[in-house]
């Protein structure tokens, strides 16, 4: 008779965790409904394999840095009317992914652009692709940092390398010389090779004057507006409906 843990031993050397984890639960499975051998197996197999993808899915999860894990299911499109929520839903297949395409959302504070971005971010993670997300102005730091210490190559390379780059935030403010020049530099390298996915207060046709030099802010935005799915988001805040006290806050407007 097998001793069960000398099986479930060999299975941890060879890394079979996920069969392991719900061997007990597939033999109960085997007894009850009288699977064959193969049934059993291929049962089990399953498992393994469902295992290591959630366990990639986790590690792609942690690598996308996300400040607040989203996703579409949480998100409350009836909210907002005006919001496209179908045209959204079509990008959280990640088909805009696979065909290099990017996508910028546009909108005043609080109507759910940094939500929907980390939403379509964990979207991608599911299907595979690896992500990364950053506040703008982190990555601007980051890169300048690179140029005072001679490592901008390597830090640059770490945001060229994801199939998804999120920038949330993006063009608050003017660019200097030098972060006019990265920015297009970065999007240059991406360009046609992998997507980025943008939130931006200002519409594209605004960030041309950020740019100190005008030939770098039309080569670099017409490499990127002309590429994206660009999404203007208006209404109400959804911001709002997440406050802790929003019922009572409407319970005194009503009264």
């Amino acid at each position: 008779m097998t001793d069960m843990h000398q099986l479930i031993s060999k299975m941890g050397i060879l890394r079979l965790s996920g069969m392991a984890d719900t061997l007990d639960l597939r033999l109960d499975q085997a007894q009850k409904d009288n699977l064959g051998l193969g049934e059993f197996l291929e049962l089990l197999l399953e498992d393994e394999l469902q295992n290591r993808e959630n366990r990639r899915f986790a590690t792609r999860i942690m690598r996308a840095h996300f400040e607040e894990e989203k996703n579409l299911e949480g998100f409350d499109f009836n909210f907002n009317p005006k919001l496209p929520a179908q045209y959204i839903r079509n990008l959280a297949t990640c088909q805009f992914i696979e065909r290099k395409e990017s996508v910028i959302l546009c909108g005043p504070v609080g109507v759910g652009k940094t939500h929907l971005a980390e939403a379509l971010g964990h979207h991608a993670c599911r299907a595979g692709y690896n992500v990364l997300f950053s506040k703008f102005s982190r990555l601007l730091s980051d890169l300048g940092g690179g140029r005072a210490d001679n490592s901008w190559e390597k830090r640059i390379k770490h945001y060229i390398k994801p199939n998804l780059l999120i920038l949330d935030d993006f063009a608050m403010k003017e660019f200097t010389k030098n972060q006019a020049e990265d920015l297009y530099e970065l999007i240059d390298r991406r360009y046609n090779s992998s997507s980025m996915v943008i939130t931006a207060n200002r519409v594209p046709k605004d960030w041309y004057p950020l740019f100190p030099n005008p030939v770098i802010a039309e080569s670099a935005l017409d490499r990127l507006v002309n590429s994206a799915h660009v999404i203007t988001l208006t209404g109400k805040s959804y911001r709002s409906t997440l406050r802790p006290d929003k019922d009572l806050v409407q319970e005194v407007v009503t009264m």
